[in-house]
């Protein structure tokens, strides 16, 4: 069995290589550029499992029978903000945003939010479309609070101002080790990989 991941992201492929051979799965895993790139998905939906579906479907449309293909929307829910930005965590300074707009946008927006509640989550909905059409969807969550400015250079997207609760660094200043075990996207995986040893019951 093949896994396609409807990403251009090698920071989530590696992630999902990883923990494969770490459960002792030997699965082949591409990107969905190995068949000529994502056909344009709109991520109009108002939840998480609804764009990762979303995805996951267009891509499991373009692939062989004994192939899977995987999907994620994730993002930040901030509490203060009623879970915004939420779906659109990669659009929130706009849609072509960069990474580094959208994390100026929230610190410049929770200047005036008081430490005690700068509560929010990372999120995770990982779609599974299946040989012969089966679709699940496998959650993440990670809780924490949100920092005053920038700390670490690893990671991507929020990690520079997310420092999980019970935890005394950012997951930008965290190995991707460290980081996999405990990160929304790591959690959701892992229920997956779960899955896939138990005999996909």
């Amino acid at each position: 069995m093949k896994l396609y991941l409807a990403t251009s992201n090698l920071h989530k492929i590696d992630e999902l290589k990883k923990m494969l051979s770490e459960a002792g799965l030997q699965m082949e895993v591409h990107t969905a550029e190995a068949i000529g790139g994502m056909p344009e998905v709109i991520e109009d939906q108002d939840t998480f499992s609804g764009n990762a579906l979303k995805k996951a479907r267009a891509l499991a449309a373009l692939l062989a029978s004994d192939s899977v293909a995987l999907a994620d929307d994730s993002g930040i829910c901030i509490d203060a903000f009623d879970g915004a930005p939420g779906v659109r965590s990669a659009r929130y300074a706009g849609e072509q945003a960069s990474d580094e707009a959208n994390l100026d946008k929230l610190i410049r927006e929770m200047e005036s939010v008081p430490d005690g509640l700068r509560g929010g989550a990372f999120v995770c909905h990982l779609a599974a479309v299946m040989p012969g059409g089966d679709e699940f969807v496998f959650e993440g969550e990670v809780r924490g609070s949100i920092l005053r400015e920038r700390k670490g250079a690893n990671g991507f997207g929020y990690d520079p101002v997310f420092l999980p609760t019970g935890r005394k660094r950012t997951t930008a200043e965290m190995s991707q080790n460290e980081k996999s075990a405990i990160s929304h996207r790591g959690i959701a995986t892992r229920k997956f990989i779960a899955w896939l040893k138990e005999g996909r019951s």
